[in-house]
């Protein structure tokens, strides 16, 4: 027969997920993953980047505001790209504007375009 099933109660599952996520090996691939992508067209998306940028930095920092969220992405994004998205930066703009104001820029310039 089957394994009987152990419910166990959220302190117990926070334990497990603690144990098994957060630990330096772990920070370390995020933080690496972070970094070493740069926004490029041909390989993404806006929305799709941006978003994945976005998650990796609340897995590291669940604690950092929207405009600091935007600020480190915005350092990612590289050359023109990046010029252009400060120009049309507000401080307290949402995600959902940046993203916007990204592909309004790539869509309209030819920016990111070979």
């Amino acid at each position: 027969m089957g394994k009987e099933r152990v419910k166990h109660d959220w302190i117990w599952w926070k334990s497990e997920i603690i144990t098994k996520w957060a630990n330096n090996r772990w920070r370390f691939k995020i933080e690496n993953a972070f970094e070493n992508a740069i926004f490029n067209l041909e390989t993404g998306k806006p929305l799709t980047w941006f978003l994945k940028k976005k998650a990796r930095l609340s897995a590291l920092h669940s604690d950092m505001s929207i405009s600091m969220f935007n600020v480190k992405i915005l350092r990612k994004c590289g050359g023109e790209l990046q010029n252009s998205l400060k120009c049309r930066y507000v401080e307290l703009c949402s995600t959902e504007d940046y993203i916007n104001a990204m592909k309004d820029i790539i869509t309209r310039t030819r920016i990111c375009k070979t």
